[in-house]
Order: C-alpha cells, then sequence, then structure tokens
C-alpha cells in the first residue's frame, strides 16, 4: 500500500487536479526514468517511454488498487511498455547486426575524468551492454529483481505472470549472462548476488 501522501495526489489526480499528478511525477520520475534506461539502453528512448509510461498511468488512474504499492503499478506500465517497445524494435532491426545501439552512437570524450568516475562508467556500460543482450521478457526480470528488489513475487504481478515463471526466466538470464562473460558466474562479475534463489 501507498503512502497517505502519495494516495492523497493520486485521488485529487482522479478528480482533475494537474498539480497533484505533477507532484506523482516528481515524486516518482526517476525511478521509472531509471528502470526505462536499463530496460531500452539509450538515453531519449528512455526518456520517451518514461513520459509514455506516466501518460498511460494518468489515463488508467481509475483503475488503480490503493491497496498496491503505487510505485510497484507504476513501474509494471513502464516495464510493460518497454517490453512491447523493445520487441517492436527487435522486429524492426532484425536485419541489422547486433551490436548495442548505444555503444554504436558512443562518441569519445577528449575531456579529462577521475579514474574512479571513469571505471564506474565503464562498469555501468559493460552492465548496460550485457543487459542489451538479454530477450526483452529476460531483462525486465533482471531489473526488477536486482535493481528495484522487488520479490518474485511482486515481479510476478507486475509481468502478469507466475513466481515460478519469473525464477525460470532469471536462472536462464543468469546461464545468458555467464555465457556472454565466459566462465564463471554472472553474479561475481557484476558485483551483484545474481546467482541467489536459483
Amino acid at each position: 500500500m501507498s503512502d497517505p501522501t502519495t494516495l492523497e495526489w493520486v485521488n485529487a489526480a482522479i478528480n482533475g487536479d494537474q498539480d497533484a499528478f505533477g507532484d506523482l511525477v516528481y515524486a516518482y520520475q526517476d525511478s521509472v526514468y531509471n528502470l526505462c534506461y536499463r530496460m531500452l539502453g539509450e538515453r531519449g528512448e528512455a526518456e520517451d517511454a518514461a513520459q509514455e509510461a506516466f501518460l498511460r498511468a494518468y489515463l488508467n488512474l481509475k483503475r488503480y488498487d490503493v491497496e498496491r504499492s503505487f510505485k510497484t503499478w507504476l513501474l509494471s506500465i513502464a516495464s510493460n511498455y518497454c517490453i512491447d517497445r523493445l520487441r517492436r524494435r527487435r522486429l524492426q532491426f532484425m536485419s541489422l547486426d547486433d551490436e548495442p545501439v548505444a555503444e554504436r552512437l558512443a562518441l569519445p570524450s577528449n575531456d579529462p575524468e577521475p579514474e574512479p568516475t571513469l571505471m564506474r562508467r565503464e562498469h555501468s556500460a559493460a552492465i548496460q551492454q550485457l543487459l542489451d543482450r538479454l530477450s526483452p521478457d529476460y531483462r525486465a526480470v533482471v531489473v526488477l529483481r536486482y535493481w528495484y528488489d522487488y520479490s518474485y513475487a511482486e515481479i510476478a504481478e507486475m509481468t502478469e505472470s507466475t513466481e515460478s515463471a519469473v525464477k525460470s526466466r532469471l536462472f536462464r538470464a543468469r546461464q545468458a549472462l555467464a555465457e556472454q562473460l565466459g566462465t564463471g558466474s554472472a553474479s561475481s562479475r557484476l558485483g551483484d548476488p545474481i546467482m541467489e534463489g536459483s
């Protein structure tokens, strides 16, 4: 269940208060954008997807179940939209090579960067490239589990699936990540307890 302030904003927005919906956007925009970015791997596309997710949430506010977390409901809208977008993208670019779009468009910078910042960016870019190679369904469960720490039950609800299907997708996603990394587990390289729960 959401906090009282969020519920107050939701009710006000349902009754036509645009400012109240603006408060919801402000409160959750970072979480929605970050999920869209991890799913889509490109900043401009993530911004478009986040805007679309908020638009869909606004149009469906009356269907929101107040017993459910608003953030979970909102992220489920965003993740399902991103999955659909990835599937369309995959069909559209089937004939192109598999090199991630973000990697092709990245331009080198001549600006000096502190080593820790550079290492973090390289690590983040490497993780994003691994995510980009997963299927949309696998990518969604990995992001929701390891970036947002949702339970199997919550992910199943968000993706309109079952807990066993979520566990299966996570297991197969970990296998795919481990294969991409070469020998060894994906979890140790990513610095995340990805092998947990299999």
